[in-house]
This record gives C-alpha cells, structure tokens and sequence, in this order.
C-alpha cells in the first residue's frame, strides 16, 4: 500500500496580543506538563501535539461565568479573531481540561462572540491527557486507515492526519454541526479527511476495513459494525461503562492477522462522555445529602476493609455486577447510594477498622465485601478477557475465568454505529 506523505499542521489566523505568549510557548508547555505527569512520551503523537495549532481547529470556546450549581448557567463564548479574549482562550485551549465546544446543539460556524444563558453544553474537547494516552496506544502509522467515531472538535482527526495521512482517515459524527465545523478547521490546517454525518455504515463499507478505530464517547457495549470494519491487526479503543458513571473500563479490540477477534477490559479512572442513547442515572442532591448526614437505619463497627479507590478492578467489577450503584467522589470516604431504590452507605475509618452506617433496601456494604471476596479469589485482576463471538455475545472474564458478566445484549432496534 502506498503511504500517504505526513503533513505539517499549518494554519493561517491572527497572532497573539502583542507582548502576549503566544501558541507555540503555550503548546510546549501542555506538552511539557504532559511529559512531567508521564502522559505522553518521544513519538508522533508527541510531535503532533507540539504542532497542532488548536487555536486554528478551536478558533472559539466557553467559559462557565456562574458558580457551580446556579440557574439558569451563564456562559461566554470566547473567539480568537477578538484580541481581548486571546489570552483567556490560549489557556483554555492548552490547559489540559476539558474544552466547552458547542452550547445546545448550535452551529458552530458563523457564532457571534458573547453570553449564553440557560441550556447546557452539548459537545466538548476531553481532557487533553486523556486524549494523549489513548492516541498513544492507539498505535497509530503512516499510511493506516483511521476511523475517528465522534468528531468533535476535531482534536482525534487533526492528529490521524498529522500521523497518517488525510487520505485514509474517516472522521464520523451524528451531529451534522460538529462535522461541518470540523471539516472547515481541518481544511484551514491542510487535511482533508472524509468528513461523514451519521451512522456511516455505507461510508464504513465505501472506506474500510480500517487498521485504527478510535471512539471518543462511552458505550454499553462494543457496536459490532464497528467490530466487522476492523481490519487484519488492527486496533478498535473505546470506554465501556453501565449506566453508573462511577467506574468505567477501557475495552481494547483487536483482530489478528488470521481474522480472529480479541479483546480486553481494563479498569481506568476517567472515560469519554457518554454516548447517544446511554442512559444515565446520578446522585440527586437529595440523596447526597442524605448520604452525607443521616445517621442511617443500620450503624455498625466492621473489622473489615472498604475497597480501596486504588482497587479499580474490583471497582469495574462491581459496576456490572452490583448495578445501580453510583459513588459519590467528593466524599472524604467511600461513600455510595443507589438512586433506583434510594439505598444508600456511608464509611469513615475508626481504629483498626470501619464505621459503617447504611439506610435502605439493599445491603450495599455485604453486596461489596461478597464481590471483594470473589475478586481477590480471582486474583485481584485490575484487567478483564473479552470474548466477542460471531453471534454478536460479549463476555467479560478474569484470567483465570472465576468471575465474569456478559455486556448488555443489543437493543431491539437495529444497532447503529452511534447507538
């Protein structure tokens, strides 16, 4: 196969404020903070990084002017062509954190500048850490064909380009406002991927099998169209999570030279957002507080351990396995609820041991301690074998095969790329 020549990540556009550091000095400093947190490390994605000019693929962003919490949400929409608001958006745009993109479905070209009020933010770039890790064991080449499933801003696609070549890269996104934007800013960068709004099936079919396929939000389970387009050696990335936002997995598919499937789930502390269709339950302020403050129908000393944050295959386990349960991360302890029934745990430490006060149905602290037995039998696996059959099942199982869950079965409706 004839590899496509890599290109530089060029771009037009106004320059800093004068006296201002400019993009290069901010884009070495992400870089270098990348480096330090052992997030990126010598290679193309590295370099790519260094040479992305994401003031030229986000030209504009937003910034949450209200406190956490307040009504309606104020935001201001920051633009690169007003020098007053360079400095703000360079260090938007190179902090690392995540970058508001799109407010209530709008389009994205053509915005004026400004307040938004009310509504929510509907797309965002990830974290940029995040993005690096996963693009590095991505593994990406020149000359492979790439599948970016959820555009966005375009971040995933820019680098495939930079690395690849724009020729063999398809970049996917149901939201035609997204993939119009996206295309228009590549094109100000020099690539030209091929841009498609939907589910892509027909362009998977026109462009595939692909060496790379790369999914920037969370699923339920692997989307077998996406399975079928991988190609021989080739490498699927996606996060894998239940309806709980609390403990998601990094599913790494691959296919072999001989056609065969293979796959694992590794437990991560952070994922994509989730994706069209997933539904999500969460801590209502009510339950939090409940958690935080009742004293709890059930309160009891236990000479055993919680599980540890560190524990996160155990945690991944309980995700699929003891369903309904969300944490609440701001705790000073582990501290969980079930929003589906109202149960709720609380633990604080007390000597050699815990102090556990609980409310509701569910016994949620003997349904943790009977899992944690099961996995510390299984020999504490922090990664999961995944077994994806022709019949379309997913099964997860520790090495040894002693605990195991099958991912949700497909919904009645035909499964889309994007569902």
């Amino acid at each position: 196969m004839t590899h496509p020549p890599t290109r530089p990540l060029t771009g037009t556009g106004p320059g800093p404020a004068p006296g201002a550091p400019g993009p290069v000095a901010a884009r070495e400093a992400m870089v270098a903070r990348l480096e330090a947190a052992g997030q990126i490390r010598p290679g193309p994605v590295r370099e790519a990084l260094l040479a992305l000019r994401r003031e030229v693929l986000i030209p504009q962003a937003y910034v949450r002017r209200s406190d956490p919490g307040a009504e309606p949400p104020r935001w201001d929409l920051l633009d690169w062509t007003a020098p007053t608001d360079r400095a703000e958006l360079l260090d938007v745009l190179y902090g690392g954190t995540s970058v508001l993109v799109q407010h209530d479905g709008e389009p994205l070209l053509g915005r004026d500048r400004g307040q938004r009020e009310g509504g929510m933010i509907s797309s965002m770039s990830s974290v940029t850490g995040m993005t690096a890790e996963l693009l590095q064991e991505l593994d990406l080449r020149p000359g492979q064909r790439v599948l970016d499933v959820g555009t966005g801003s375009g971040v995933t696609a820019a680098v495939a380009c930079h690395i690849c070549g724009d020729a063999g890269v398809v970049t996917l996104d149901r939201d035609r406002h997204l993939v119009d934007s996206a295309a228009v800013r590549l094109a100000d960068l020099g690539f030209r991927p091929h841009a498609v709004c939907g589910t892509g099936e027909e362009t998977m079919r026109d462009h595939g099998p692909f060496e790379r396929i790369f999914v920037s939000y969370t699923v339920q389970r692997i989307p077998s169209a996406l399975v079928s387009q991988l190609a021989p050696r080739g490498r699927l990335l996606v996060h894998v999570t239940t309806a709980s936002p609390s403990w998601p997995g990094l599913a790494v598919v691959e296919r072999t030279a001989q056609g065969t499937v293979s796959g694992a789930l590794r437990a991560v502390e952070f994922a994509h957002r989730a994706g069209h269709g997933v539904d999500r339950i969460w801590l209502t302020e009510e339950l939090r507080h409940r958690i935080a403050t009742e004293p709890g129908a059930r309160r009891f000393a236990s000479a055993r351990e919680a599980p540890s944050v560190d524990d996160r295959g155990f945690w991944l386990a309980a995700d699929h396995l003891l369903s309904g349960l969300v944490r609440d991360f701001g705790a000073e302890h582990l501290a969980i609820g079930a929003p589906g029934c109202g149960s709720w745990l609380r633990t604080a430490p007390v000597g050699p041991g815990w102090e556990v006060a609980a409310d509701g149905p569910r016994d949620i602290w003997a349904e943790l301690q009977g899992l944690a037995d099961r996995w510390r039998e299984a020999g504490s696996p922090h990664c999961y074998r995944l077994d994806i059959t022709e019949d379309g099942c997913q099964r997860v199982s520790s090495p040894c095969g002693a605990l195991a869950w099958q991912l949700p079965a497909p919904r009645p409706v035909a499964e889309g790329v994007l569902s």
